[in-house]
């Protein structure tokens, strides 16, 4: 590790590991609220293997006001490999968020990064009625863009993925890409795992690009799991285990 800065309520843990760095990042506000701002910076040098992930599901609570504002900027240098794996991010009824994650590839880098979202605490019985959301991702290689994705929702969430043309009543949700040589080798098996919900596809070569609908959090961590498992090849951070 070449250099570690923390503050605020941001930090970062290191459980032992094999073969790569393994960074935990844990939030100790508890959660998001209207005017929060989160910002992580990472890069894996090259030929490094760098794994970031979160100790548990993020929160995006109800905003009093204002919008919280999480931004991610993650590079990777010539041989390295790079992976975002956080836990869910649970969306309260009321959440305010604005999220940005940014991955620059340089080379032959490769990354492999999901973004699981849970739709309000169905344990609870809460219907996110009221929820505003601009997600934002961007994958570039050498400066060019690999892939762009994003959603926006502003109003009633629930009424919005009760639609057959989005979600079909879906509670949960998950992307993910994967950039390496070894993508379309993986393809035919990974459709293979994925419910009626889900579907992937191979939008350049060398990449995966998947999106998976549940209809809540633990079936959407049961049929994402076993991806997982594939593309890191059995190594998740043990906290995607407890």
């Amino acid at each position: 590790m070449d250099d570690l800065r923390m503050s605020g309520c941001l930090k970062a843990l290191f459980p032992r590991s094999r073969g790569r760095l393994d960074a935990m990042l844990l939030n100790t506000a508890g959660g998001l609220t209207g005017g929060d701002r989160i910002r992580i910076a990472a890069r894996a040098g090259a030929g490094a293997a760098l794994s970031l992930s979160t100790q548990a599901a993020e929160r995006a609570y109800r905003a009093a006001g204002g919008t919280a504002r999480v931004e991610t900027r993650l590079a990777a240098a010539p041989g390295a490999s790079l992976l975002w794996l956080p836990q869910e991010t649970i969306l309260y009824d009321g959440a305010r968020l604005d999220r940005r994650l940014s991955v620059a590839l340089e080379g032959d880098a490769r990354l492999l990064m999901v973004e699981p979202v849970i739709f309000g605490r169905a344990a609870m019985g809460e219907v996110p009625r009221d929820v505003t959301i601009r997600d934002r991702i961007a994958v570039t290689r050498d400066g060019a863009p690999l892939w762009r994705d994003g959603w926006d929702v502003a109003g009633d969430l629930r009424a919005l993925m009760d639609r057959a043309a989005t979600g079909r009543g879906a509670g949960a949700m998950a992307s993910l890409f994967y950039a390496a040589p070894d993508a379309e080798a993986h393809l035919a098996a990974i459709r293979a795992l994925l419910p009626a919900t889900a579907g992937a596809t191979r939008p350049a070569p060398d990449t995966l690009a998947l999106r998976l609908l549940a209809p809540d959090g633990w079936t959407l961590r049961r049929a994402l799991l076993p991806v997982l498992d594939r593309l890191t090849g059995g190594t998740l951070p043990i906290c995607w285990r407890l």
